[in-house]
């Protein structure tokens, strides 16, 4: 069994509203010394078998066609672990 991990961000071109409202109010709760934020979608992907290149392949399709829009995001897929049946 594994554990894929998609992380899905706006492309760097396009305008965050959501990062640009965390990164202002940062100051306000005492926090300094950040300059941007951005914000994302993280999705974890349980596989009932190995994460091999076939299963990798499925989940970048996933990510493609329903995880991220790709006119305005990117994603990447990582694996996070591997555990015996």
């Amino acid at each position: 069994m594994a554990r894929a991990i998609v992380d899905v961000m706006l492309k760097p071109e396009i305008l965050d509203p959501q990062g640009q409202a965390i990164a202002r109010a940062l100051p306000r709760l005492g926090f300094s010394g950040v300059s941007a934020v951005r914000q994302g979608k993280r999705f974890e992907i349980e596989l009932d078998g190995p994460a091999d290149e076939a299963a990798l392949a499925d989940i970048r399709k996933m990510a493609e066609t329903l995880l991220a829009n790709p006119v305005i995001e990117d994603f990447t897929v990582r694996v996070e672990g591997e555990t015996a049946e």
